[in-house]
């Protein structure tokens, strides 16, 4: 009977958000909850993703540090000691090992699609392989010229989901509903800042 009642209740993690719900999602996965390890893979690894990607990474190269930044979890799970800065610790994890694996080799950065999308298409036009790498480049000059902040946001709100958004909001300190607007800003800026790069 205690078996079947342990079975249906609910994990710990129900009904939290945030910080709180990565928290305990990472002290259910020190005790062997698998499912608790689930939850966290699957709402945080975009966070990673986009983390590798915005530190100059290939899509290949950052795929294979996501993996790394997982069994380093994995690794760390016990030492740990602060189970609500996990969301920080990842990013920090990532950071260090796309830079680390940057260092090892250079690599190409590809044009995020939701930023391509900003910026007029080059269909039609000859040699489109040449101008799409002239508006990459100019995009990518315009982009580093954003408030640091601003280009923080925007690495890691490419995917733009809820769950995202909320890991976002952690990650730095910003209330969950100034995401989008201040997402939105940060968008006009790089237009305007690329319509003056083009124009050069």
């Amino acid at each position: 009977m205690t078996e079947l009642r342990t079975a249906s209740m609910s994990p710990p993690w129900e009904g939290l958000e945030g910080r709180d719900r990565y928290a305990a999602c990472l002290v259910a996965a020190r005790s062997g909850d698998r499912r608790a390890l689930d939850v966290l893979v699957a709402e945080l690894t975009p966070l990673v993703w986009h983390v590798a990607r915005g530190n100059g990474l290939d899509r290949s190269t950052a795929e294979d540090v996501v993996q790394t930044v997982w069994l380093a979890l994995l690794r760390h799970l016990d030492r740990l000691t602060e189970p609500r800065a996990l969301v920080g610790w990842l990013i920090t994890t990532t950071r260090r090992e796309a830079n680390r694996t940057r260092r090892r080799g250079t690599t190409n950065v590809e044009l995020p699609p939701e930023l391509a999308e900003q910026l007029p298409g080059g269909d039609g036009l000859p040699e489109p392989e040449v101008l799409r790498d002239e508006r990459d480049r100019q995009l990518w000059a315009a982009f580093h010229r954003l408030p640091q902040r601003c280009q923080e946001l925007l690495r890691m709100t490419v995917l733009a989901g809820r769950v995202e958004y909320r890991a976002v909001a952690e990650a730095m300190h910003m209330p969950h509903g100034s995401i989008g607007p201040t997402r939105g800003r940060c968008l006009s800026s790089l237009r305007s800042l690329y319509d003056g790069e083009a124009g050069r």
